[in-house]
């Protein structure tokens, strides 16, 4: 049994084994994800007996998703939203609700539906709301139905990114850090279930009242310019960090931004501060960078992913259908 192996073992009285997956990377010694997997049949399957493990050892679990920067429960046959929902509540990190361009729906409890956009579309990498003063510790995803090709939720270990970038383009990285982002993003009246950002701005604000969005829109950290003619409204936000260091993750410098989703779109742009333009090619090498870093993950029914979002990027590559994957947002 090798060393994690019996971490695990030590720290769970036998309930988890440590498996492996598609894609799976070793960084720093530590595998990412840390694949725990069941030790008997009779723990296979056993909903009940995985929500008690998970309440006696939470302070443990909570220290492998930061030290692995992800951890996927695997062939526990967690069946459905509820099941899924229980196990988000017994691991006791508080709910923080989803603000965002992504369309969804509520499920049940703490659960919601991830990206709804069309499923031939890439959802480009992503930290959860980067960009809104509060954001998600953890980002939790349930697999409900596994797509029959495709649809993996690819992730990146995102200090690489900074890393390569700072050996690549040091001044650059420097410079943006140092003179701040702007970004901009335009958002329709409704949802628009058709495209992969086409969450309305009443949604996201939930309300009508344009007065009421204003004042939600500057709690969280962002102003708002509305268009003419009902056409919506643009949201601007900034100024925000290249990177950021958080507790905890050995002084690793997370690229927490999202300038490479953002950058040059129909209805978003990403800028300096100041507002003049980042160089295309640098943001293209980025663009590259996080592709080449990124560890290709793939659903099987059942699978609990739980990702640190303060040190990982995740995004969707395009599937086939049907493909539904849950979601619950935690501090």
């Amino acid at each position: 049994m090798g060393e994690a192996a019996a971490d695990v073992a030590g720290s769970y009285d036998g309930f988890f084994g440590v498996g492996e997956c598609k894609g799976q990377v070793e960084i720093d010694g530590e595998q990412v994800p840390l694949v725990l997997t069941p030790t008997s049949q009779e723990v296979s399957g056993n909903h009940e007996a995985l929500v008690a493990a998970l309440l006696a050892n939470r302070e443990w679990v909570e220290e492998k998703v930061v030290t692995n920067s992800a951890v996927l429960l695997r062939g526990f046959g967690v069946r459905d939203a509820v099941e899924f929902d229980a196990i988000v509540d017994t691991l006791g990190w508080p709910d923080i609700r989803y603000v965002g361009p992504a369309p969804r729906t509520h499920i049940h409890g703490r659960i919601w539906t991830a990206n709804e956009g069309p499923l031939e579309e890439f959802i480009y990498y992503h930290h959860e709301m980067v960009l809104i003063k509060e954001f998600p510790g953890k980002v939790i995803l349930f697999c409900e139905v596994p797509p029959p090709e495709g649809g993996e939720t690819p992730f990146v270990p995102s200090f690489r990114v900074t890393e390569r970038a700072l050996k690549e383009f040091p001044e650059m990285v420097e410079e943006l850090d140092a003179k701040g982002l702007r970004y901009t993003f335009t958002a329709l009246s409704k949802d628009n279930t058709q495209s992969m950002r086409g969450r309305g701005w009443e949604d996201a604000f939930a309300t009508t009242d344009k007065a009421v969005a204003e004042q939600r829109a500057r709690a969280l950290g962002m102003d708002v310019e509305w268009l003419p003619e009902e056409r919506g409204v643009r949201t601007i936000l900034g100024p925000r960090q290249l990177t950021r260091v958080f507790p905890g993750r050995n002084g690793r410098r997370m690229w927490f931004n999202t300038v490479v989703g953002m950058h040059g779109k129909e209805l978003s742009s990403a800028t300096f501060a100041d507002g003049s333009e980042i160089p295309a090619d640098f943001v293209k090498r980025c663009g590259e960078i996080i592709e080449e870093e990124s560890i290709q993950f793939r659903w099987e029914k059942g699978d609990v992913l739980i990702l640190d979002n303060l040190a990982t990027l995740h995004g969707r590559r395009p599937s086939g259908a049907p493909r539904r994957v849950l979601v619950a947002t935690c501090k």
